[in-house]
């Protein structure tokens, strides 16, 4: 009769060479100098029996023997790990055994209805069974279906001509328990493709080969360049038929398989997780002295720093809450924030546990550990809602430090905003949070509490919480408006409203009420940055030549930094100065010394980075605000990696200037704010106050305050990989920060100038480890990049005379940049072979140029003052 899967006649044995290899390399190399392994055996296939009533559905016997592991490349005799070593040996004696026992498959018109085995065999030998078993499935007529087989339930597509059947695998749409994680923002990612290919040829109705390909390439979104491939090949070739076996008479398969062996079970096809144990593991604490040293403060601006940092979250990951305990109870004071920056990025239950048993926030003493906890969690890749739920829990008990509560909830904003990015804003913890952070704002009467809740809205960016947002923009004191608009400012463009255009539009032009130079221009900001409408973009040019000089030398320099820098708004501008008469030469030459500009720090071919420098001035000389940021994008996705804004208000009693207009009130101040990655952070303040001024001014040393410092995760990747060939791999990128950002603000009164400056320095460490583990062998390939880099940025003001001079600098020094590939294969003995390249550059260091009339500024300044070098320029 006719079958319509592939059928076997009775009384034989087919005879098949088998083998099943895995490479992995970079994912650019040929396959000739990757690292990997081959199991080779033959395999025995026989008709055990057929049903009476269905042609169609038969059970086969499979049997392996004669397993044979060897390098997959050829190495010289001393580089040959498997050299001398009996298959026996390498395996070991019992799984051989357990290997070479022989399976059933039920084929029911080509597909495996009953995959039988015995039950308490070793995961990793049923899962080489099950890569074989699962070559047999086939069907004979074109078309798709979905199927179960070792890699899951997957959707795939045959298509078949004449003796040869090629079935295409969608490996994205298997269903198989997955583990694993990724970073929360893509271009910090990994990208993975996966791609799956059998091709058999028949011959007399049943097989006479299988050729089958499977490729993994796993691609780090911010370097392409970086990355590995995992390529797993099966063979199966027929070499004879013999006489065999004749068949067991049985109308049911039950009775059938019980005569043949009582032991066997039906398992399922799709494969069970296996791993292998760790051995010679070290424990966490003698992982940690290992890299001890490279952790105290004074070194966290070394590639080491960020290299041990992840190498400890590994390990942290696998740990109990008791080890992490011992480590930290046991640590002292300098090196503890960075055990805590480690055990928090690890965002394991265990981890979370350890660190909260360890703080107390009821004791302020311990306020800087308290502080490096928060920021971790803020900046976590992952994180859990369990998380968010004990930040809620601590912000509603007793927390001794003010700064403290302040930074929990605006931290509590940084997690609502990542768990409602991954489809988490229902849970819960989530929901609880969102509602004590808005009912707590809508009761609050201080200004602290006030500033605090629309921080940590500034971090949750919640579509529901424009309105309030609006509300003290519009209505609220200068500070408080300003800290409400910058908060909008972070909204994507596509939820700014109408109400919102309306809200900033009269906020600008002041139709209800005076505002401060700040806010009126981020609400401008705001307005040119969302697809403006030609009377918008009209309007706000017709107000330039009625402002405050400062105010409008700086809207003048931000229109032509859009136009410069060729933004979307730029095309209505244009047009807009195009008709109108307003372009006359006198009210677009006011003079003045505020500026924005935008331009390129790097331009890759998978992220560019950008920074964009603005800068208010008070129309006598003293800043009111410098703003730099740093954003970092590719084609889909955009990070706001850094921002630092140093703000400054009445200021002008002390070098006896008058203040502007609606600003004569204003109470001296000094602070900076920053943005990183994504995150905003608690503001600090240099001075609140005229006496608090005038007592850091006579003892200033102009030392620079410190911002963050710190150890970051940014690129955190976890991934399970099930081959169809029956091993697991498994794919690890971590990225890690080492950064110190510090800021400071002198005035000199005898040069009457005033300096402020900003200190970027970090080092980025990341790894990448791609391992293809088979119990008895491992191979696998790590891949690591360090780069270490300062980025400064410094503004000096003469006010000695109007207007004033302003010479701003930015530069980067020249930066270490190194990088290595090892590929290994290793037995559980200790065996190893391991080929190592590696490349170290410098990147040259570089001074942005700023625009021109900043260039001939500094020119003046620096030629003015003999003491001071200008070898800057």
């Amino acid at each position: 009769g006719h079958t319509t899967g592939p059928s076997l006649n009775n009384d034989k044995l087919y005879k098949f060479a088998y083998s099943a290899e895995v490479y992995v390399d970079r994912v650019k190399a040929s396959l000739q100098k990757s690292a990997g392994y081959r199991i080779s055996s033959g395999v025995d296939v026989n008709l055990l029996w057929r049903n009476p009533d269905n042609d169609d559905d038969q059970l086969i016997k499979v049997t392996i023997r004669d397993v044979q592991v060897e390098n997959v490349n050829e190495r010289p005799a001393a580089k040959n790990i498997f050299k001398g070593k009996s298959t026996e040996k390498i395996i070991g004696k019992e799984y051989l055994a357990a290997l070479q026992r022989p399976i059933v498959l039920e084929l029911v018109r080509g597909k495996v209805k009953n995959f039988y085995s015995y039950e308490n065999e070793p995961g990793f030998t049923q899962n080489i069974k099950r890569g074989l078993a699962s070559l047999f499935q086939l069907q004979l007529h074109s078309g798709a279906a979905r199927e179960v087989d070792i890699s899951g339930n997957c959707n795939t597509t045959y298509h078949v001509r004449q003796d040869q059947v090629t079935k295409i695998k969608a490996l994205d749409s298997c269903e198989i328990e997955k583990q694993g994680f990724t970073s929360h923002n893509q271009i910090l990612d990994v990208t993975t493709k996966a791609t799956s290919a059998t091709i058999y040829v028949l011959e007399d109705s049943f097989i006479k080969s299988i050729k089958a390909e499977e490729n993994y390439v796993l691609l780090l979104n911010s370097r392409r360049k970086t990355g590995a491939k995992i390529v797993s090949k099966q063979r199966l070739e027929l070499k004879s038929v013999q006489a065999g076996p004749g068949l067991i008479a049985g109308k049911q398969v039950a009775s059938v398989i019980k005569t043949l062996d009582s032991s066997y079970v039906a398992v399922t096809l799709v494969a069970e997780p296996a791993k292998s144990e760790c051995k010679k593991c070290p424990s966490l604490s003698e992982h940690w002295q290992s890299i001890r040293e490279y952790m105290y403060p004074e070194k966290l601006s070394k590639a080491e720093a960020a290299r041990s940092f992840l190498s400890f979250i590994q390990n942290i990951r696998k740990a109990t809450k008791e080890e992490i305990l011992q480590i930290i109870r046991s640590e002292n004071k300098e090196l503890l924030p960075q055990v805590v920056d480690a055990v928090t990025s690890a965002q394991t239950p265990e981890s979370l546990e350890a660190i909260l048993e360890f703080l107390d926030f009821r004791d302020a003493s311990t306020f800087t550990l308290q502080e490096r906890f928060l920021y971790a969690c803020g900046f976590a890749s992952h994180p859990s809602e369990m998380l968010l739920q004990s930040l809620t829990a601590t912000f509603k008990g007793d927390v001794a430090n003010e700064e403290i509560r302040e930074t929990l909830v605006i931290v509590m904003g940084a997690l609502i905003r990542k768990l409602c990015e991954r489809e988490g804003c229902k849970l819960p913890a989530v929901v609880e949070a969102k509602r004590l952070i808005l009912n707590r704002l809508e009761k609050a009467k201080k200004d602290d509490n006030v500033r605090m809740y629309l921080l940590a809205l500034k971090n949750a960016l919640l579509p529901e919480a424009i309105p309030v947002l609006l509300k003290y923009a519009e209505s609220g004191e200068g500070p408080i408006s300003n800290l409400a608009a910058t908060a909008l400012q972070r909204y994507d463009p596509s939820f700014l409203t109408k109400e919102v255009k309306e809200t900033m539009n009269r906020i600008y032009h002041q139709n209800r009420k005076v505002h401060e130079k700040t806010v009126r221009t981020t609400a401008a900001a705001i307005i040119l940055n969302s697809n403006p409408s030609y009377m918008e973009v009209k309007n706000i040019l017709l107000s330039i030549g009625e402002l405050s000089l400062e105010m409008n030398k700086y809207m003048l320099s931000m229109i032509q930094d859009i136009l410069h820098f060729e933004m979307p708004s730029s095309k209505t501008i244009r047009q807009v100065l195009k008709d109108m008469r307003a372009y006359n030469y006198d009210r677009f030459s006011k003079t003045g010394s505020s500026s924005a500009y935008s331009g390129y720090i790097t331009r890759g071919p998978d992220v560019s980075s950008t920074y964009s420098l603005d800068i208010l001035y008070s129309g006598s000389g003293i800043l009111r605000r410098s703003n730099m940021n740093i954003h970092v994008f590719d084609r889909n996705a955009e990070l706001h990696a850094s921002q630092v804004v140093i703000e400054a208000q009445g200021l002008e009693s002390i070098i006896a200037a008058t203040p502007d207009e609606g600003e004569e009130n204003l109470d001296s101040f000094a602070g900076m704010s920053a943005i990183l990655f994504d995150v905003q952070l608690r503001p600090v303040t240099f001075f609140q106050g005229y006496g608090d001024l005038m007592s850091k001014m006579l003892s200033a040393t102009g030392d620079p305050i410190n911002v963050v410092k710190g150890l970051i995760l940014l690129t955190d990747h976890s991934q399970e990989i099930q081959l169809q060939s029956g091993p697991r791999a498994s794919t690890e990128f971590l990225g890690g920060l080492a950064i110190d950002i510090s800021g400071g603000m002198e005035f000199s009164l005898w040069y009457r100038e005033s300096k402020t400056n900003v200190k970027n320095r970090v080092a980025v460490f990341i790894a990448g480890n791609t391992e293809v583990d088979s119990f008895f062998v491992k191979t696998g390939m790590e891949t690591t990049l360090e780069v270490e880099t300062a980025l400064d940025f410094i503004s000096t003001v003469q006010f000695s005379q109007y207007p004033f001079l302003v010479c701003m600098q930015m530069d980067r020094v020249e930066s270490p940049f190194r990088r290595y590939v090892t590929k290994y294969e290793s037995l559980p003995s200790g065996r190893r072979y391991t080929a190592k390249r590696g490349k170290a550059e410098l990147l040259a260091g570089n001074e942005f140029p700023l625009h021109q009339e900043n260039s001939n500024m500094c020119r003046k300044v620096f030629g003015t003052k003999s003491d001071s070098s200008s070898s800057w320029f």
